[in-house]
């Protein structure tokens, strides 16, 4: 937060610390954390140290008027307790732009369903830590579809177990392997139509 503040104080503009700095400190945490160089207790004290940066930066950033890029569900789904990546790809996104509303940890399909219209969302992001609650993200997609709502959002799956031919399966629009895949996904996401 401090170093932050220095950095705005002499002058670097808040989208600069942002991109140069937090941003792509993340990204490098992020990557060393899939490749198990650091684990859990590093990427809290790295995401720790980015919240802290950003308390700084977004009164800066809302007050340039910027509109968001695109504005985001997220949620780890039901029956899962985990919420560390989830956690990383959400400031990841914010810090990427976008408007993130959190849903947490055990999110059922409706609360999904219900946080896209309550928040005009385009993008949902779904996690899973378990083999066996990643299914769940596939009733979810379905919920979707059955609330005929399907066609209006985009929907990004991730976490540990879950692979690209396991999203193809479930019907989702994308994977994200970690947080960095996570924005530029969104970013691919909320730049191509709807279907």
């Amino acid at each position: 937060g401090s170093l932050v503040k220095k950095a705005l104080d002499e002058g670097y503009s808040a989208n600069i610390v942002l991109d140069d700095g937090l941003i792509a400190g993340m990204a490098i945490v992020g990557v060393k954390f899939r490749d198990n160089l650091i684990f859990v207790p590093e990427v809290l004290i790295s995401a720790r140290a980015m919240k802290a940066g950003m308390v700084h930066i977004e009164p800066i950033l809302s007050a340039s008027g910027v509109e968001p890029i695109g504005i985001v569900i997220m949620g780890t789904v039901k029956g899962d307790l985990h919420d560390i990546g989830k956690n990383l790809c959400i400031m990841m996104l914010r810090g990427g732009g976008f408007s993130v509303h959190d849903l947490g940890v055990d999110t059922k399909p409706d609360d999904f369903i219900d946080a896209v219209m309550e928040h005009s969302a385009s993008i949902v992001g779904m996690s899973a830590l378990l083999t066996t609650t990643m299914p769940n993200m596939g009733t979810a997609i379905e919920a979707f579809e059955e609330a005929g709502m399907r066609e209006e959002v985009k929907i990004m799956v991730g976490g540990a177990p879950v692979t690209q031919e396991f999203a193809d399966e479930m019907g989702a629009d994308a994977y994200g392997a970690n947080a960095v895949d996570c924005v530029n996904i969104a970013k691919e996401l909320s730049a191509s139509p709807s279907k």
